[in-house]
Protein backbone atom coordinates (compact mmCIF):
# COMPACT_ATOMS: atom_id res chain seq x y z
CA UNK A 1 0.00 0.00 0.00
CA UNK A 2 3.11 2.43 0.85
CA UNK A 3 4.73 1.72 -2.96
CA UNK A 4 1.15 2.90 -4.44
CA UNK A 5 0.77 5.92 -2.04
CA UNK A 6 3.90 8.00 -2.90
CA UNK A 7 2.32 10.72 -0.11
CA UNK A 8 2.09 8.16 2.51
CA UNK A 9 5.67 7.31 1.73
CA UNK A 10 7.04 10.83 1.83
CA UNK A 11 4.72 11.12 5.55
CA UNK A 12 6.72 8.13 6.73
CA UNK A 13 9.75 8.97 5.87
CA UNK A 14 9.82 12.27 7.12
CA UNK A 15 8.25 10.46 10.58
CA UNK A 16 11.18 8.61 10.09
CA UNK A 17 14.03 11.04 10.03
CA UNK A 18 12.60 13.37 12.77
CA UNK A 19 12.81 10.36 15.21
CA UNK A 20 16.01 9.34 14.02
CA UNK A 21 17.32 13.11 14.80
CA UNK A 22 14.95 13.73 18.14
CA UNK A 23 16.62 10.62 19.56
CA UNK A 24 20.32 10.83 18.20
CA UNK A 25 20.92 14.79 19.68
CA UNK A 26 22.11 14.94 22.65
CA UNK A 27 23.96 18.17 24.52
CA UNK A 28 26.33 17.92 26.45
CA UNK A 29 25.95 20.18 28.99
CA UNK A 30 29.52 22.25 28.95
CA UNK A 31 28.98 22.74 24.56
CA UNK A 32 25.72 24.72 26.15
CA UNK A 33 27.74 26.34 28.78
CA UNK A 34 30.10 27.86 25.91
CA UNK A 35 27.49 28.27 23.62
CA UNK A 36 26.04 29.99 26.19
CA UNK A 37 29.36 32.16 26.84
CA UNK A 38 29.93 32.85 23.31
CA UNK A 39 27.24 33.80 22.20
CA UNK A 40 26.81 36.59 25.60
CA UNK A 41 23.71 35.20 26.70
CA UNK A 42 23.04 34.27 30.31
CA UNK A 43 22.60 30.33 31.57
CA UNK A 44 19.67 31.34 33.29
CA UNK A 45 16.91 34.04 33.68
CA UNK A 46 14.88 34.28 36.84
CA UNK A 47 11.61 37.18 36.67
CA UNK A 48 10.39 38.40 40.18
CA UNK A 49 12.69 37.24 42.16
CA UNK A 50 12.07 36.95 45.74
CA UNK A 51 14.99 35.35 47.51
CA UNK A 52 15.98 35.15 50.97
CA UNK A 53 18.88 33.94 52.95
CA UNK A 54 19.22 32.42 56.72
CA UNK A 55 22.21 31.25 58.75
CA UNK A 56 21.40 29.26 61.78
CA UNK A 57 17.40 29.60 61.14
CA UNK A 58 17.95 33.87 61.19
CA UNK A 59 17.00 35.67 58.13
CA UNK A 60 19.41 37.57 57.35
CA UNK A 61 19.27 39.29 53.62
CA UNK A 62 16.33 39.16 51.33
CA UNK A 63 16.75 40.54 47.82
CA UNK A 64 13.85 41.87 45.28
CA UNK A 65 14.27 41.81 41.68
CA UNK A 66 11.91 42.16 39.03
CA UNK A 67 14.77 40.44 36.65
CA UNK A 68 17.94 38.51 37.22
CA UNK A 69 20.24 37.05 34.73
CA UNK A 70 22.80 34.33 35.53
CA UNK A 71 26.08 34.59 33.77
CA UNK A 72 27.60 31.68 36.29
CA UNK A 73 29.34 30.16 32.78
CA UNK A 74 31.94 32.87 31.99
CA UNK A 75 35.43 30.95 33.34
CA UNK A 76 37.37 34.62 34.04
CA UNK A 77 35.07 36.75 35.69
CA UNK A 78 31.47 35.01 36.84
CA UNK A 79 28.79 37.50 37.40
CA UNK A 80 24.89 38.12 38.36
CA UNK A 81 23.01 40.92 36.84
CA UNK A 82 19.91 42.93 37.66
CA UNK A 83 18.92 44.86 34.75
CA UNK A 84 15.81 46.09 36.08
CA UNK A 85 16.96 46.95 39.54
CA UNK A 86 17.43 45.44 42.72
CA UNK A 87 16.56 46.08 46.65
CA UNK A 88 18.66 44.55 49.25
CA UNK A 89 17.48 44.22 53.16
CA UNK A 90 20.55 42.89 55.35
CA UNK A 91 19.13 41.96 58.70
CA UNK A 92 21.71 41.97 61.63
CA UNK A 93 21.33 40.00 64.70
CA UNK A 94 20.43 42.87 66.70
CA UNK A 95 17.49 43.23 64.41
CA UNK A 96 18.50 46.62 63.20
CA UNK A 97 18.49 46.37 59.17
CA UNK A 98 20.36 48.40 56.25
CA UNK A 99 18.97 48.20 52.49
CA UNK A 100 20.42 49.11 49.27
CA UNK A 101 18.66 49.32 45.74
CA UNK A 102 19.14 51.01 42.57
CA UNK A 103 18.39 50.63 38.73
CA UNK A 104 21.03 48.65 37.58
CA UNK A 105 23.05 46.16 39.80
CA UNK A 106 26.07 43.74 39.16
CA UNK A 107 28.04 41.38 40.82
CA UNK A 108 30.80 39.13 40.10
CA UNK A 109 31.26 36.43 42.40
CA UNK A 110 35.22 35.73 42.43
CA UNK A 111 35.77 38.85 43.68
CA UNK A 112 32.50 39.50 45.90
CA UNK A 113 32.48 43.00 44.44
CA UNK A 114 29.17 44.60 43.15
CA UNK A 115 28.20 47.47 41.03
CA UNK A 116 24.87 49.15 41.66
CA UNK A 117 23.70 52.11 39.56
CA UNK A 118 21.45 54.48 38.87
CA UNK A 119 19.41 56.23 41.96
CA UNK A 120 21.36 54.61 44.49
CA UNK A 121 19.62 54.95 48.27
CA UNK A 122 21.34 53.21 51.27
CA UNK A 123 19.13 53.27 54.51
CA UNK A 124 20.31 52.31 57.79
CA UNK A 125 16.74 52.31 59.80
CA UNK A 126 18.04 51.92 63.18
CA UNK A 127 20.20 55.15 62.93
CA UNK A 128 18.23 56.71 59.98
CA UNK A 129 20.57 57.58 57.93
CA UNK A 130 20.42 57.82 54.10
CA UNK A 131 22.35 57.97 51.35
CA UNK A 132 21.87 59.27 47.93
CA UNK A 133 24.03 58.83 44.73
CA UNK A 134 24.10 57.58 41.40
CA UNK A 135 26.79 55.00 41.64
CA UNK A 136 27.85 52.28 44.63
CA UNK A 137 30.80 49.81 44.55
CA UNK A 138 30.21 47.16 47.65
CA UNK A 139 32.72 45.21 48.43
CA UNK A 140 30.41 42.13 49.92
CA UNK A 141 33.54 40.05 52.03
CA UNK A 142 34.77 43.74 53.33
CA UNK A 143 31.55 45.01 54.01
CA UNK A 144 32.57 48.55 52.72
CA UNK A 145 30.66 50.79 50.13
CA UNK A 146 32.46 53.32 47.96
CA UNK A 147 31.61 55.51 45.09
CA UNK A 148 33.69 58.64 43.71
CA UNK A 149 30.20 60.12 42.21
CA UNK A 150 28.40 62.63 43.98
CA UNK A 151 26.45 61.76 46.85
CA UNK A 152 24.03 62.95 49.23
CA UNK A 153 23.86 62.14 53.07
CA UNK A 154 21.01 62.70 55.39
CA UNK A 155 21.32 62.21 58.89
CA UNK A 156 18.73 62.99 61.74
CA UNK A 157 20.87 66.21 62.57
CA UNK A 158 22.53 67.26 59.10
CA UNK A 159 22.58 67.00 55.17
CA UNK A 160 25.93 66.45 53.89
CA UNK A 161 26.71 67.32 50.01
CA UNK A 162 29.94 65.52 48.84
CA UNK A 163 31.78 64.09 45.69
CA UNK A 164 33.43 60.53 46.84
CA UNK A 165 32.34 58.95 49.48
CA UNK A 166 33.28 55.46 51.44
CA UNK A 167 31.66 53.87 54.56
CA UNK A 168 30.78 50.58 56.41
CA UNK A 169 27.86 48.92 54.70
CA UNK A 170 25.58 50.12 57.86
CA UNK A 171 26.91 53.87 56.85
CA UNK A 172 27.79 54.33 60.76
CA UNK A 173 31.66 54.87 59.58
CA UNK A 174 31.99 56.99 56.91
CA UNK A 175 34.67 59.33 55.12
CA UNK A 176 33.28 61.91 52.94
CA UNK A 177 35.69 63.65 50.67
CA UNK A 178 35.19 67.26 48.89
CA UNK A 179 31.84 67.90 51.03
CA UNK A 180 29.76 70.48 52.02
CA UNK A 181 26.75 71.19 54.30
CA UNK A 182 26.45 71.59 57.90
CA UNK A 183 27.71 69.27 60.40
CA UNK A 184 26.91 68.89 64.09
CA UNK A 185 29.66 68.38 65.63
CA UNK A 186 30.06 67.01 69.47
CA UNK A 187 33.04 68.66 71.77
Amino acid sequence: MIKNNPYLLLKSSVVILLTTLLFSCTNDIKKVHDFLADKNLPIGVSTNINTVYKDSGRITTKIKSPLFNDFSNREAHPYSEFPEGIHITRIEPTGDSTSVSGKYAISYSKTQIAEIRNDVVVTNYAKDYVLLTSQLFWDQNEHFFVTEKKFTLITPTDTLYGVGFESSEDLTNWHAKDNSGSLHVNE
